[in-house]
């Protein structure tokens, strides 16, 4: 039986975890803390494909008419 992998789907978009060099950049480009970001749930079925832990921040890459892609970022919480 194969495995269905659910970002090979067309509708959802890439996700992966950003390193912690990557997060502070991110964080004081918005001026904000990780805890004001968006949330995910760690029960998320995306998530618990690409292996994300409750403290990890989320990269999801989005096409955007307007600006071709987008990126979103999310605290992985419990």
């Amino acid at each position: 039986m194969t495995k269905f992998s659910l970002l090979d789907h067309e509708s959802v978009p890439k996700h992966e975890i950003i390193a912690e060099g990557e997060l502070k950049s991110v964080l004081s480009k918005f001026l904000i803390d990780k805890e004001q970001l968006p949330k995910i749930k760690v029960q998320d079925p995306v998530s618990k494909e690409i292996g994300a832990a409750v403290g990890d921040v989320v990269k999801i890459t989005r096409k955007s008419q307007t600006a071709g892609e987008a990126d979103y970022y999310r605290l992985v919480i419990e």
